[in-house]
């Protein structure tokens, strides 16, 4: 563990399954206070986009959708509150320990999701994009389990595209961030966070991928202040 740990405080972040392992527990070591940091560090604007996010997806009360890497299950929150049947998957046991949703979840691994294909309404990701391993197989396995016609919103962390808020945006999350998270939380996490924005492709890439995986009408929304996204779309 204390490799891991390690991993995370250096320049070089971690690929393949080092990666996989890094996250895992850094996210385990951090479970016990996540909420409370992200509504610190967001000033309740996650809180927000989640909701935005469940709108968009336009499904029925009574929708079937499952949340991946559910963390702590806030996305799940939502979707109760929205009447939708919710199912949380994350392969962090200390997120799933901590979770405030009443909806069943599971650890698992969201490249190979415990589902049978052609069987959900919904699926749903929050700010987890740039922690997986292999963005193309995770699409892929979306689309397996999703009826056609089912529905997908994906929200992550964004750059605002003004030059100002973009500076402002940086100067918090790559300075004020981590101090926040090391009174309140883990130093070292809170570090590894900002940075791993780079983990992610550009927003073109993104959508593309998401085509090629075989859904329709993508999207790509930025919500203010420009610092998240969220990625819809439809199966074919």
């Amino acid at each position: 563990m204390a490799t891991t740990r390690m991993d995370l405080d250096q320049n070089q972040l971690p690929e393949g399954e080092e990666k996989s392992r890094a996250v895992r527990e850094m996210f385990d070591r951090i479970a016990p206070r996540y909420d409370l940091v992200n509504r610190i560090m967001t000033f309740r604007l996650d809180v927000r986009w989640r909701k935005k996010t469940v709108r968009a997806l336009s499904l029925p009360s009574g929708a079937t959708v499952i949340d991946l890497a559910c963390g702590t299950g806030d996305f799940c929150v939502e979707l109760e509150k929205a009447g939708m049947i919710s199912l949380g998957f994350d392969f962090s046991f200390g997120m799933l320990q901590a979770s405030r949703s009443f909806s069943p979840l599971t650890q698992a691994d969201v490249l190979q999701l415990p589902i049978k294909a052609n069987s959900i309404d919904g699926v749903t990701c929050g700010f987890a994009l740039r922690n997986l391993t292999e963005l193309p197989v995770f699409f892929e396995e979306v689309a397996r389990v999703l009826k056609p016609g089912g529905r997908i919103g994906f929200l992550d962390v964004a750059e605002p595209e003004n030059r100002l808020l973009n500076w402002g945006h940086h100067l918090y999350f790559d300075r004020i961030v981590p101090k926040v998270g090391a009174l309140f939380s883990d130093k070292s996490a809170y570090s590894y966070l900002p940075r791993s924005f780079s983990y992610l492709p550009p927003y073109p890439e993104i959508i593309n991928m998401i085509d090629q995986a075989g859904f329709g009408q993508v999207q790509r929304k930025l919500f203010a202040p420009g610092s998240a996204q969220l990625f819809s779309g439809e199966k074919i």
